[in-house]
């Protein structure tokens, strides 16, 4: 039987750091009271990396994909398949992998977008397996990429704390030993509008709000719901128990929800991979930058079961339970 294999991990973050102190600093420029008190108690988050202007999502992820080629051990031309989870994409089209394909120098295999926001690397993941399994792909580059500076309102204090720049890459390859044990993805479209950004370009102009707007309020409640009810049915599927699973890697998006999950699934703190202290919430990158740093630092070894799940706009959540 033909199983996925995630064999390599990568992840990458512009050198810009802004600090919360360096954040109240400029919000307050614009007449908006905050401080690093205020946002550490309230999210978990201390700092966040910012692209500079000109910096793309396939620029960072064509970073992180070459890590996680190096880590794996493969080279780029033998990827025949990637998908880029970002709804922060260089362009309308063509897509962000098209791009990425290009900068890493390769041809010839299937390259497309998934756009699930953040609950898009868990999407492209699923979608790559499924691939993979069919025999239509051997190896693939899975990304999660994302400039969400660019579509943060500035002056919005509730939003614009939040979030962060980052990419984040895994490689997958066929094998003969499990590796995706199972997946879950769902999706609500009539909870739209408590997490989105409405505009668009068109005729030439943009039309609508351009910016990320969220009801943070609705969006916790929804999260800790659907995620809790995820973890449980990706684990029923998979024929293990909620007790055997090594390690959690959430959604990077508040440390409040993490940790509501976390109790309201049993899981022991310190099996929980938390790292959006240092990069926010990176939307579609979050996942894989977690995942990386918990491989890189040797909390996650070969033949640990690691849940990782997202949940983003859409609305959109889902989980996928590996044996590394």
């Amino acid at each position: 039987m033909l199983y996925t294999k995630i064999i390599g991990t990568g992840g990458y973050l512009p050198p810009r750091i802004v600090s919360n102190d360096d954040l109240a600093v400029q919000l307050a420029e614009q007449g908006l009271e905050t401080s690093d008190q205020w946002i550490t108690e309230r999210t978990g988050i201390r700092q966040r990396h910012i692209a500079d202007k000109g910096m793309t999502s396939s620029q960072l992820g064509t970073q992180a994909a070459r890590l996680a080629l190096a880590d794996a051990g493969i080279d780029a031309s033998e990827i025949d398949l990637i998908i880029v989870a970002t709804s922060t994409p260089d362009h309308i089209f063509p897509s962000t992998a098209c791009l990425i394909q290009d900068q890493l120098g390769i041809s010839g295999g299937a390259a497309f977008d998934v756009q699930a926001v953040c609950s898009g690397f868990v999407y492209a993941l699923t979608t790559a397996d499924a691939l993979i399994k069919s025999g239509i792909a051997n190896n693939a580059l899975v990304i999660g990429a994302e400039v969400f500076s660019s579509i943060l309102d500035w002056k919005d204090r509730g939003t614009c704390v939040l979030f962060g720049d980052g990419a984040g890459a895994v490689v997958l390859s066929k094998s003969s030993e499990p590796g995706i044990l199972a997946a879950q993805l769902n999706a609500d479209g009539s909870q739209h509008g408590i997490l989105c950004t409405a505009g668009n370009v068109s005729y030439g102009e943009v039309v609508g709000d351009p910016f990320l707007r969220m009801d943070g309020q609705a969006v916790f409640k929804f999260a800790v719901n659907a995620l809790t009810k995820s973890a449980q049915n990706v684990t029923a599927k998979a024929q293990l128990e909620l007790s055997e699973i090594d390690w959690m890697v959430p959604h990077q998006a508040n440390v409040r929800i993490i940790n509501f999950i976390g109790r309201k699934l049993g899981m022991p703190t310190e099996k929980v991979v938390v790292t959006l202290d240092k990069h926010a919430n990176t939307s579609a990158a979050s996942v894989p930058l977690a995942l990386d740093a918990a491989r890189k630092d040797g909390r996650i070894q070969a033949g640990n079961v690691v849940l990782m799940q997202g949940v983003g706009g859409g609305f959109t959540w889902g989980s996928v339970l590996a044996r590394m």
